[in-house]
């Protein structure tokens, strides 16, 4: 069995356990954790939160908040009505102009608030968010945990994120440069 395969596996036990679910052990700290991979077992790791959701869904009462951050950025601009004009954009006048454009209505606030608004008068035991790698680079994930800390208080939020996490940084894809990030803990190691 593979190491990823291995941690995958205790994913599982780490999240239904009451010291997860209870945010013990973590003093003042936000119950905010991150589940790292390589960017090459994208695949693997969809497939297995697909099962696990899955399964949780049917063993446990939990409720969890699965959210593909990619997806919330293009609903956010279908809502709208820029997604077209986004594709235009980027098709006549480049990735650079797009970005700047973009800015505004794909701010870490704004698409925090989105994200809550879709679990408004649920009770969330939990919230998963994927798909960063592929908001990258219209969403930086710094920004957008910076933004969701205060919103989801102690909800714990489970970052699964295609790069290195080692605790005190997050580095994308595993060779973009590093980004501080000292508010997450390692999921499993």
């Amino acid at each position: 069995m593979s190491d990823l395969q291995s941690r995958l596996d205790r994913i599982r036990q780490t999240i239904t356990s009451d010291k997860f679910l209870k945010n013990r052990g973590l003093g003042k700290d936000v119950p905010f954790y991150a589940f790292d991979y390589p960017v090459q077992s994208e695949r693997q790791v969809s497939d297995h939160l697909g099962w696990l959701l899955d399964d949780i869904a049917k063993k446990n009462e939990l409720h969890i908040g699965n959210v593909n951050v990619f997806e919330l950025a293009i609903e956010q601009l279908r809502n709208r009505g820029l997604y077209d004009k986004s594709l235009s954009m980027e098709a006549t006048k480049g990735v650079p102009a797009l970005l700047n454009a973009l800015k505004g209505p794909l701010e870490p606030g704004k698409l925090s608030a989105a994200l809550m608004a879709r679990f408004a008068g649920q009770k969330l035991d939990m919230v998963f968010l994927t798909g960063v790698g592929a908001a990258y680079p219209l969403v930086r994930t710094h920004s957008l945990l910076n933004n969701l800390q205060p919103l989801l208080g102690s909800v714990p939020l489970v970052l699964f994120y295609p790069g290195r996490f080692n605790g005190q940084s997050l580095q994308l894809f595993g060779d973009l440069q590093e980004t501080p990030y000292y508010r997450a803990f390692r999921l499993v190691d």
